[in-house]
């Protein structure tokens, strides 16, 4: 028997699903996930000893590939010195003055575990601070799973057509309230019904959770100049984009300057780092400065901010943006072009940075009704033919893919190699 399928046999009897996270879970696609040994570079092996490239990268934080020999010696340096102290180190210092510089809209910035964590406290900082309940969500929006955040989200809840969450009471979400993604007469119409109420509006920028889909100009746009005459704040959600799209993260994209943002995944560099900032008279309301209530344990734990400024370091290279942008277009035009030569319409992509999407779709999505109409089965095909050929991408058709700049151009041909044999099968049946 395949080593994969029988420690996910066995892991089925002691995980619930026999994965830690739902979006680990091959139920959308079929099969049994592949357990991973090793990872390096851009490739990662599994337990049977096969090698793949990989488009997950951890979902997002492994810009530079997995096992960066320069952020490997930066976590051996730190866990020779311990491994949690539950006091204030230096790091956590020089993270935060990197975040600072990196991000200008962020004053001051608190560090967490998670991006849920980043999410949660931005939310009840931003209550706290406007004094105010209802906030504002997107449809396929995912923020974390916090309680009141688990309506029409995005990740794995859209992978299992799941779209809210049982165990969540409906007091908990009665103030939260969910817009249409890319409706800017959406966001005029709630604040002229709520406009007083509002806490927040809380968004991804560059949606990574129903795929990668753009936010529009003038759905940012709308969305700060309403905060801004309603006193409401915005978070802009940039667990996923942040110095993944930029080296600003989305909000430098679109020129747009959030009163809140979240950060996670790259700041980590494969370790477990997150982070909510913003203008200092907000942040100011945090504990111990104020009455908003934050804390955490493992909060800028000294071997996770050890692997986040040797990665912050590493990205701010002199071009590293515009090759990683660079790869990421080539590998989604080769992709769209082997889909067409095997006669394939349904299919196209988009990408922005390091971050791409793969639709199943004639055209690009501008929201989560177009999400919904991609051709699950085609997705599938395209999902397993290419698996079977050494490259790993999301077993999802509602998730984000990533490039590292050690994808080269070979790495990049061989994937287009293996999606024109793909397509050429899938075209065949």
């Amino acid at each position: 028997m395949d080593l994969n399928q029988s420690l996910f046999d066995r892991a089925q009897e002691l995980i619930p699903g026999g994965v830690n996270s739902p979006v680990r879970a091959f139920r959308s696609v079929g099969g049994a996930p592949r357990f991973i040994e090793r990872a390096k570079g851009p490739y990662m092996w599994d337990v049977e000893g096969k090698a793949f490239i990989d488009y997950v990268l951890s979902w997002g934080p492994m810009i530079l590939g997995h096992n960066n020999p320069e952020v490997v010696d930066a976590v051996k340096a730190a866990v020779d010195n311990g491994l949690s102290f539950g006091a204030a180190t230096e790091g956590e210092v020089r993270i935060a003055q990197e975040i600072v510089k990196l991000v200008p809209s962020i004053e001051e910035v608190r560090l967490v575990s998670s991006g849920t964590e980043a999410g949660m406290s931005a939310i009840r900082l931003a209550r706290g601070y406007t004094g105010r309940n209802k906030i504002i969500k997107f449809e396929g929006c995912y923020h974390g799973h916090s309680d009141s955040l688990l309506v029409k989200a995005g990740s794995g809840l859209l992978t299992f057509g799941n779209p809210s969450s049982a165990g969540v009471p409906a007091s908990v979400t009665e103030h939260t309230l969910v817009l249409e993604y890319n409706n800017p007469q959406q966001l005029e119409d709630a604040f002229r019904q709520w406009g007083d109420d509002i806490a927040c509006v809380i968004v991804e920028a560059f949606a990574g959770n129903m795929n990668l889909v753009r936010g529009t100009q003038e759905f940012i746009d709308t969305m700060r100049r309403l905060c801004t005459e309603h006193g409401a704040l915005l978070i802009v959600d940039e667990v996923m984009t942040g110095f993944r799209v930029a080296l600003g993260g989305a909000q430098s994209l679109f020129n747009v300057t959030p009163d809140i943002t979240m950060l996670g995944k790259v700041i980590g560099g494969g370790m477990p780092v997150a982070a909510f900032g913003g203008r200092r008279d907000i942040m100011e309301k945090v504990a111990p400065c104020g009455p908003v209530y934050q804390a955490g344990t493992l909060s800028g734990n000294p071997v996770a901010v050890a692997s986040g400024l040797a990665t912050l370091r590493l990205i701010q290279t002199p071009g590293f943006y515009e090759k990683l942008g660079s790869q990421t277009e080539k590998l989604i035009a080769g992709l769209t072009a082997a889909a067409r030569e095997a006669g394939i319409e349904n299919f196209c992509g988009d990408s922005v940075g390091g971050m791409f999407g793969i639709y199943c779709l004639p055209e690009q999505p501008k929201g989560f009704a177009d999400v919904m109409k991609a051709d699950q089965a085609l997705f599938n095909s395209f999902f397993h033919g290419m698996l079977e050929r050494g490259v790993y991408f999301a077993p999802s058709t509602f998730e984000a893919g990533f490039v590292s700049i050690t994808h080269d151009d070979a790495v990049i041909e061989k994937t287009i190699e293996a999606a024109r044999e793909t397509f050429a099968d899938i075209a065949k049946h």
